[in-house]
């Protein structure tokens, strides 16, 4: 009885819901017709979110281009009069702008195939494989000569290998009076006290801020060779190993701060244990990049905060260029008295993959999709990255040249499609916000045309954050702000050296051997990745 009573409720209350909202609803024809055309201009902007999200949970998260869209790319004036037959000049626009930028498309190069040759450095060890004394005698009954031998390589590896260093320090006295013996020095060592040797150090360092490796698997992993060590300790060492860094992260801030262009980027990271903080909230490592091709520097700080604050920090007596993305903490730099804001092409184009993406139908009609103003930008993109990649090797005064000559026209076009087409898309969708930040960030994605050093985006900066990412799948979070603040250190001297062309361990290595010992500017500076050699 009571459940009946209860429907009943339910009932009523829905239709006078439903009278409600039929009386919301205005009399006006003309405002119930406007009425309907927002609520499918919101309809549409919502499957579009919803086919992004699709895309985004369950197919690759390439932003390159699918095929079928670059089979349509240049195919936009054929597309437009079968669907906006209405749009018949601007179509035919469209289809102009497709063919310039097509005369000069890439040509994609194949890759080489093959099993690649191993490394010529490598030490080779000779197994002969002989023909035992029956089978070097013929069926004839003569005896088979050597005429020559056939050769292949096998790569194989030794598992690390632990070993004790016994440091042995002569001890002397003298015989005749009584004064107190004397020992033999121990050289300064990057932990006193410890028994963490620097090949130890750099090893557990790269293992865990190069390959992602948490101090907990590398305990299990030295406990399988008979060594208990416990993460506590593993992670002491870390934040002693960050703090002996210093001296070389402040030459290293030194000669960034004094060059022409920085890259900056930041991502969260969560800190358990921090003063006057919730473990949930967020914290954040940033990223600074810059420094000359030869003398790339790469810069990690840990700061609770995203505020502008920070960015302001970091940057402190800069003057030049600052390439970021549409983040508001940079724009207050572009304020200040010699620093100029650059645009990232690569935040420009993932909004227009995204629309993309979202605009195109699922399953057998997939490739039946027509080209639109997506493609369109994306197409005018393409050729700004097709010129930077021709260019990539080559010195900044050519690169400034071939720029001016070759993008520059390119972008000239590329701006008046844009103020054609801005005005004709749903503002809140996925292509209105792509082209809302294209008009926004304008002047700034223009910047790179000025000078031969600069970068087309800001993918630099990224590619060397994914490794603290990649990380941080594996190991979460840091316990506490010291333990954050020697990732930050060490990421910053691997992530340099691995820009200079220089290996992590051995580099790490020499720096943990050396550094200690170090008692003036000069020697430090011989530790710099561009002063070491490789082969150490």
């Amino acid at each position: 009885m009571t459940t009946d009573v209860n429907k009943n409720q339910n009932n009523v209350s829905e239709a006078r819901s439903q009278d409600a909202a039929l009386e919301a609803l205005p009399n006006d024809i003309a405002a119930l017709k406007q009425l309907i055309v927002t609520q499918q201009q919101r309809i549409l902007v919502l499957e579009e979110y919803l086919r992004l999200y699709q895309q985004k949970q369950f197919a690759s998260s390439s932003e390159q281009q699918k095929s079928e869209v670059q089979d349509d790319l240049f195919n936009e004036a054929e597309a437009l009069e079968e669907s906006e037959a209405s749009e018949g000049e601007e179509a035919a626009q469209d289809a102009q702008d497709a063919d310039v930028i097509s005369e000069s498309a890439p040509q994609t190069r194949a890759k080489p195939r093959g099993r690649k040759p191993l490394p010529e450095h490598l030490p080779r060890i000779r197994i002969e494989h002989d023909l035992s004394d029956e089978e070097k005698r013929c069926a004839c009954g003569c005896q088979r000569h050597l005429i020559g031998e056939v050769s292949s390589e096998q790569l194989e590896i030794i598992p690390a290998q632990l070993r004790v260093l016994l440091h042995v320090r002569k001890k002397y006295a003298c015989r005749r009076c009584e004064s107190a013996p004397i020992t033999a020095p121990l050289p300064a060592q990057p932990i006193p006290k410890s028994n963490a040797a620097p090949g130890l150090l750099a090893h557990v360092a790269v293992a865990k801020y190069q390959d992602a490796l948490p101090l907990y698997r590398q305990h299990h992993i030295l406990k399988r060779h008979g060594i208990e060590l416990s993460r506590q300790t593993l992670a002491y060492w870390m934040i002693r190993s960050g703090q002996l860094l210093q001296p070389l992260l402040n030459l290293l801030q030194d000669q960034l701060l004094a060059g022409a262009m920085i890259q900056m980027d930041e991502t969260p990271i969560q800190v358990l244990n921090e003063t006057e903080r919730r473990a949930q909230q967020r914290s954040y490592m940033w990223i600074r990049r810059g420094g000359e091709a030869e003398k790339r520097i790469i810069l990690f700080h840990y700061a609770a905060s995203r505020a502008s604050a920070v960015a302001q920090q970091l940057l402190d007596g800069y003057q030049g260029y600052l390439q970021s993305d549409d983040y508001a903490a940079y724009h207050a730099l572009g304020q200040w008295a010699g620093i100029e804001l650059l645009g990232c092409w690569a935040h420009a184009r993932r909004k227009f993959i995204e629309a993309q993406t979202a605009s195109k139908p699922k399953g057998k009609n997939r490739g039946k999709s027509k080209s639109g103003k997506a493609d369109m930008a994306l197409s005018f993109i393409g050729k700004l990255y097709g010129i930077e990649r021709q260019i990539k090797d080559q010195p900044p005064d050519e690169r400034k040249r071939v720029r001016q000559q070759q993008a520059k026209p390119i972008l000239q076009q590329f701006r008046v499609w844009l103020d054609k087409n801005q005005n004709h898309v749903l503002p809140k969708g996925l292509l209105g916000k792509a082209l809302s930040y294209l008009e926004k960030n304008w002047q700034k994605l223009q910047v790179y045309l000025e000078d031969g050093r600069l970068e087309i985006d800001n993918n630099g900066a990224e590619n060397a954050l994914r490794p603290f990412v990649i990380g941080r799948k594996n190991w979460l979070f840091s316990d506490t702000a010291k333990g954050a603040q020697a990732s930050a250190a060490l990421y910053s001297v691997i992530e340099t050296a691995k820009a200079n062309g220089v290996e992590p361990y051995h580099y790490l290595k020499r720096v943990f051997t050396e550094l200690p010992k170090a008692n003036c500017v000069e020697e430090i500076e011989a530790l710099l990745p561009w002063n070491v050699s490789n082969s150490v």
